[in-house]
């Protein structure tokens, strides 16, 4: 008489949370955003209110993306460890009194002070390497990259940031356009605390020290490799939403209403590009997607470095950048759930999240340093991007697991 068979245990039940899990973190990913990039749509304001040259504006401007680069590697790993849920709610919460302090000494006119307080700002940019492993583990292999691609999303707080700033700074002062975001920032970690739920994934994992898991995701090929593809992308894209006021100030002489505006509608075509690069990269795999990507913005790179004169051509080469650039974005992410093991996929996203927030750190700088005043001209900083890009599609063909499989690589 034969035994009947073992009965098979039910996998953790992820689609009751999914959805509405996802959608809260997108969310919590936008305020984030907000808050991390409102010094770029006042930078010109604060140029003339402090008296401050293209590279002191460059600098203040890239500052919070600094530490909001640095500081995704320990918080991914902390995510790993602690879940999104809390980790959401602590990053948030320290941002709104942040953003109230950057109201307050902005009203100061004190450059110095202003850059220190900057700097902490970028705390808010480290919302995306807790989102990224909250996310991914609310989703089965095959649509991490869907997952990932829709949280993504959330970069859409940079075009808010650029549209709403100088309107709330018009409508209601500096100081209380800081006021109200610190609100919206604060309310927003309360309803990530209250509304929030980690995966049952996240819960079985067997927690483990944060720097063993930092220093093991480091000895792998593919967080290096994946790192230079999303600072170049992720990267630029920063780079562009941050300085491109300043930039269309200089070079079209468009005031920081109008050219709030126009950065706005760059933000939010990568913002549409992005989650379709997450699912284009589970269909056709991150690699195509990817390649796509960087020939595009190489080429784009090209032609606005050449400076056309009439906003009928430069509008739409600015718009196409930025679709290709959320494409990558959201193709390299892609690449993160399928190519890294999982157990370190928050330890990698959050270093690979580091490297495209550095990737945006330095692009203002080049550009504030090697503007020609007397030209009104970026062309070394703009040919720099095409070279990189061109660079990346080369790395790009030699990383493994980017076909259309999910296979994950061995560490």
């Amino acid at each position: 008489m034969s035994s009947a068979p073992a009965p098979t245990t039910p996998g953790p039940d992820l689609a009751s949370g999914q959805l509405r899990n996802l959608l809260l973190a997108t969310i919590a990913s936008a305020v984030g955003f907000w808050a991390w990039t409102i010094v770029g749509p006042l930078g010109k304001r604060y140029a003339e209110q402090m008296q401050l040259d293209a590279t002191q504006t460059a600098v203040l401007v890239a500052m919070p993306i600094f530490v909001g680069s640095i500081a995704r590697v320990p918080v991914g790993a902390l995510t790993d460890r602690y879940g999104g849920r809390v980790m959401f709610t602590v990053v948030l919460g320290t941002t709104a009194p942040l953003v109230l302090l950057t109201g307050l000494v902005g009203r100061m006119g004190s450059f110095p002070l202003l850059v220190a307080v900057a700097f902490f700002l970028g705390i808010a940019g480290t919302v995306f390497a807790v989102g990224v492993p909250f996310c991914s583990a609310w989703y089965e292999a095959h649509r991490k990259g869907f997952a990932t691609g829709v949280f993504g999303a959330g970069m859409v707080g940079t075009a808010v940031s650029a549209f709403f700033t100088p309107r709330l700074v018009g409508a209601v002062g500096a100081l209380g356009a800081h006021v109200v975001i610190a609100a919206v920032v604060a309310v927003t970690a309360v309803v990530c605390w209250l509304a929030l739920r980690d995966s049952p994934v996240h819960a079985a994992k067997t927690p483990e020290p944060v720097l063993p898991k930092i220093r093991h995701a480091f000895t792998l090929k593919v967080t290096w490799q994946l790192c230079f593809l999303y600072g170049v992308v992720f990267g630029a894209f920063v780079a562009f939403s941050n300085y491109l006021p300043t930039y269309l100030n200089n070079v079209y002489a468009w005031d920081a209403t109008a050219a709030g505006s126009r950065t706005a509608g760059f933000a939010l075509a990568a913002v549409v590009a992005r989650p379709v690069g997450g699912i284009l990269a589970d269909r056709v795999g991150p690699k195509l997607v990817t390649l796509s990507s960087l020939a595009g913005t190489a080429v784009l790179a090209v032609v606005v470095a050449l400076q056309p004169g009439q906003e009928r051509v430069y509008g739409p080469v600015f718009l196409l950048m930025a679709l290709f650039l959320g494409l990558g974005t959201g193709g390299v992410f892609g690449w993160v759930g399928r190519a890294a093991p999982a157990k370190d996929v928050g330890t990698i996203g959050g270093i690979i999240a580091a490297a495209g927030g550095l990737g945006g750190y330095f692009p203002p700088l080049v550009m504030g340093a090697t503007y020609d005043a007397e030209h009104n001209s970026y062309f070394v900083g703009l040919s720099l991007l095409a070279g990189f890009a061109v660079v990346s599609f080369l790395l790009a063909l030699t990383v493994r697991n980017g076909g259309r499989t999910d296979e994950r690589a061995t560490p």
